[in-house]
């Protein structure tokens, strides 16, 4: 029996994440799910892998706001409506990776928080609700898109894959090195890579694509530190070509409004 363990959102991308009880299901991720980013001057996205920093920056989410704060300062916190106008925010173009968007910039208020806690100029900006950036279409169906996620909407990791990982580590790293949105458990290791169409209790998904992990998953989520690990380890046992895969992309391809609770089963059709 295998079934979903945890449930993980990332609203603004490379800062920690919020586990969930459940949460709502839409085409381009969770709910909230990497909705936000920090782009420098030039409109390219920032992350972990240039500034490690981030990972003392952590979210929480309200009934009507989006709230930040550093881990050190946990009661000084930058509130972001989920109400404010699009219209009042600064269109931007910005880019991830292959991919060029306008945004929508945040006030100087915001931007010089972020600035000041990472040490260098950032933007604070937001993708908007009628955007539609393309999913790679070599692994998704034509019409899929994503928020601002690396490439894919989903990823999916089972428990039993990060303590196969462990076995071979003089130190055990938790699953927060991977950033999934759905953990689940009742799983033989990597036995995700396989997944194509499965159901999250009622709720269809897809397994598109193993995915290929970065210099990210070195980087100590409680206090950004950098080491050889787990890339070193894996690199011996999940390398294919020039990638060093861990996790499965997945896509959801139902089309009515939905909703998936950690406890739920998983169903492959």
């Amino acid at each position: 029996m295998i079934y979903l363990a945890e449930i993980w959102v990332y609203p603004i991308k490379s800062l920690g994440g919020i586990a969930l009880p459940d949460a709502r299901v839409e085409m381009r991720g969770l709910e909230h799910d990497r909705r936000w980013m920090l782009v420098d001057e030039s409109g390219r996205f920032m992350s972990q892998r240039e500034f490690p920093l981030m990972t003392q920056l952590s979210c929480s989410l309200t009934a009507t706001h989006l709230e930040v704060f550093h881990k050190k300062m946990p009661h000084q916190r930058l509130r972001i409506p989920f109400d404010w106008p699009e219209s009042a925010l600064i269109p931007m173009q910005v880019s991830i990776w292959d991919d060029t968007l306008e945004a929508l910039a945040y006030p100087e208020t915001f931007n010089t928080w972020f600035s000041v806690h990472l040490g260098a100029p950032l933007t604070l900006v937001k993708i908007p609700d009628a955007a539609r950036r393309i999913t790679d279409p070599r692994y998704a169906p034509e019409g899929q898109h994503v928020s601002l996620s690396d490439g894919f909407p989903y990823l999916l990791i089972s428990e039993a894959s990060l303590a196969a990982l462990n076995e071979r580590l003089e130190l055990p790293l938790p699953m927060n090195r991977f950033r999934p949105n759905l953990v689940v458990c009742g799983a033989l290791p990597h036995a995700e890579d396989e997944w194509s169409d499965f159901r999250i209790d009622a709720v269809p998904f897809r397994g598109v694509k193993p995915c290929a992990r970065c210099v990210v998953t070195t980087t100590d989520q409680e206090n950004g530190m950098r080491s050889a690990e787990p890339l070193r380890t894996l690199a011996t046992y999940r390398k294919q070509g020039n990638k060093i895969l861990f996790g499965q992309n997945v896509i959801w391809t139902g089309h009515a409004p939905a909703s998936i609770s950690v406890g739920d089963l998983l169903v492959f059709d």
